[in-house]
């Protein structure tokens, strides 16, 4: 069985794509690899969005007007372009038009923060004052409690010892 199919794969054939053109002629182990590159395979459209098909000799010249054409700027600004947009791209412009973009960003960012941050310091300061005065509250509080005690305690001694001037009248 191994030398049939060795003598198998050997035999010569012409390419399926003889009927677009192709006059190759190669042994049949060598079909799929031919067909992977040959100029008449019909093949679509490599870009996303095209549903053409076209042989693969014509790619390039298809890409050049294919209005699903997109890559990245070969100059390597990440900016992807199309036919309509490549002719007047502008890496520098590009760049300093992202780089502004970003910047007014930053700024919008860094000034709310900055409001955030007044806003955060007048409730601290707000807490503060309202610590404060409830610590004078309990301030108070304390001294009026203490004053409180002290006179309870004046009034008890007072009333438990009998008075000189109520024992001489009685």
């Amino acid at each position: 069985m191994f030398k049939l199919s060795k003598s198998i794969g050997r035999m010569k054939v012409k390419c399926k794509n003889e009927i677009r053109g192709c006059s190759e002629t190669f042994s049949l182990s060598e079909q799929y690899c031919h067909s992977m590159t040959c100029m008449y395979e019909l093949i679509p459209c490599p870009y996303q969005g095209c549903r053409v098909q076209l042989l693969r000799r014509d790619l390039d010249t298809h890409a050049r007007h294919c209005e699903h054409w997109r890559q990245p700027c070969h100059m390597g600004c990440g900016t992807i372009l199309s036919h309509r947009t490549q002719a007047k791209h502008n890496c520098y412009k590009q760049l300093r038009q992202e780089y502004e973009a970003r910047h007014r960003n930053h700024r919008a960012i860094a000034t709310a923060l900055q409001r955030k941050m007044r806003r955060m310091q007048s409730t601290m300061a707000h807490m503060k004052r309202q610590i404060g005065l409830i610590c004078e509250s309990l301030e108070v509080m304390d001294d009026l409690h203490e004053v409180e005690e002290e006179e309870e305690l004046g009034e008890s001694s007072a009333s438990g010892t009998p008075s000189s001037s109520s024992s001489s009248n009685g």
